[in-house]
């Protein structure tokens, strides 16, 4: 391990390890301040920017955060690094590394053959020293293209998850809110549930639902139950209709281990979707959601700071080519994210860094009701996030989860975001809506206020 030290002013600081010299970059947060790694002090925090800016690159991969003999996710980010891909940047400091991002010929190509050299640690460094308005311009030069029954990620296109969550599971409540989202153009990322009673046969009954619905309405678009891998493992070998596998990740293999996962049950989980072959466009199965402050919460973080663990569960993700990720930011409290402004900061840090390393990126955009935060905190950091290429944002009944009991957006804040910035839903799921009357026969994205007649007789037989 090497010492890093800088001089501001007539003050030396030095940092033990380049663990510790990245947790005292980051912009202040309440998590790092509960977990003791963050700087002491405003300067502190400026001698590490700076003394982190002179890094080489390189010393990444010579100095592993959480050692290789004792976790599987150092393990997969050492065994998997593209060396080609990471060669044209080898020779950069991470200070370096930002110029090269924010250059104008830097462009998606380049992004796009950089990303499998890209290591957490780096992509988590290299974020630390850049404003808000440097994350938003290099993540909306990064263009991830993903496919299930759709196409998401392509230039000019939102996508947004339809969440219709309900306390009991209803189904007619449940399909009540499909249609809701559906009308506003919601639901082409996936139409995705979680749910209240987390055991397989409701589990099944959920996806049978989902795909009788989507089969119904010829709708390009996948389902997704948001229950425990080992839960949809059991469906699929029970013949569940079972489109994506979704699980919570972490960047620490022992905070993956509180969640109940390994690298190897991920696996497992993914070849067996695969193996349904229920892809129309593509064979992207794995749905992740990840957040700040997991691996905290969980004991498990190895003395890193939060930002830099959530890259790490962004190689996880990586690993297993999915068609969704997304950090869900804010949702575990202002312990670790205390306020709007750390909230928007880490979610465009998470934004940022996902798709620096190739990742399909969304976000949902959420809060706890015990945090110092409200929506016009996630008007702004919705707005930021789409401006910067965000792949899709969640679509929640009145932007209120009634089931989860916290504060995200809703199918009325994404067609905001369509509408402001000109941006369409997937372009299968475009052509889909158009067909069905919900989108207007003409330039633009401008709803019909009607019922479509099909949904009407639909609703009718669910009592809804």
């Amino acid at each position: 391990m090497s010492r890093y030290a800088f001089v501001l002013g007539n003050v030396r600081f030095v940092f033990e390890d380049l663990k510790t010299l990245l947790a005292r970059a980051t912009p202040l947060r309440s998590g790092d301040c509960l977990a003791g790694v963050a700087a002491q002090s405003a300067e502190e925090r400026v001698a590490a920017q700076m003394c982190l800016a002179e890094v080489p690159l390189s010393r990444f991969l010579e100095e592993p955060l959480v050692p290789y003999e004792q976790d599987e996710v150092t393990r997969l980010i050492i065994d998997t690094h593209d060396a080609q891909a990471f060669e044209p940047i080898r020779h950069l400091s991470v200070g370096e590394f930002r110029n090269w991002l924010l250059r104008e010929q830097t462009d998606h190509t380049a992004l796009s053959a950089l990303a499998p050299g890209i290591t957490p640690e780096m992509a988590a460094a290299v974020s630390k020293i850049m404003r808000v308005q440097d994350l938003i311009l290099v993540a909306s030069k990064c263009r991830v293209i993903s496919r299930f029954r759709n196409t998401l990620g392509l230039p000019r296109r939102l996508a947004i998850r339809l969440q219709p969550n309900h306390p009991t599971d209803d189904a007619s409540g449940i399909a009540a809110s499909i249609v809701d989202g559906l009308l506003y153009g919601a639901g082409d990322a996936v139409i995705g549930i979680n749910p209240a009673s987390d055991n397989v046969p409701q589990v099944i009954r959920i996806l049978t639902m989902l795909d009788e619905v989507i089969r119904e309405y010829g709708i390009p678009t996948q389902s997704c139950v948001l229950t425990h891998v080992t839960n949809t493992l059991e469906a699929v070998a029970r013949g569940a209709p079972v489109d994506l596998v979704f699980q919570s990740i972490a960047g620490t293999e022992q905070a993956n281990r509180s969640f109940g996962i390994n690298l190897s049950l991920l696996a497992q989980a993914q070849q067996a979707a695969l193996s349904l072959g229920r892809g129309t466009v593509g064979n992207n199965v794995m749905y992740f959601e990840t957040g700040q402050g997991s691996a905290l919460s969980a004991g498990a973080h190895h003395g890193m700071d939060q930002q830099t663990c959530e890259a790490r569960a962004y190689a996880v993700a990586r690993h297993f080519s999915p068609l969704l990720v997304n950090s869900v930011v804010g949702f575990i409290g202002p312990e670790y994210l205390y306020d709007g402004r750390q909230i928007m900061r880490a979610g465009l840090e998470d934004h940022f860094c996902g798709k620096l390393m190739g990742l399909p990126m969304g976000c949902d955009i959420c809060y706890t009701n015990h945090a110092e935060a409200d929506q016009n905190d996630v008007d702004a950091l919705l707005t930021l996030l789409c401006t910067a290429g965000c792949n899709f944002v969640m679509g929640v009944p009145g932007s209120d989860d009634i089931m989860l009991n916290y504060q995200s957006t809703s199918f009325h804040d994404g067609l905001y975001a369509r509408q402001l910035l000109g941006l369409a839903p997937a372009p299968e799921f475009e052509a889909w809506l158009r067909t069905m009357g919900i989108l207007e026969a003409r330039e633009g994205f401008a709803l019909v206020q009607a019922l479509p007649a099909a949904f009407e007789r639909g609703l009718a037989r669910l009592g809804a």
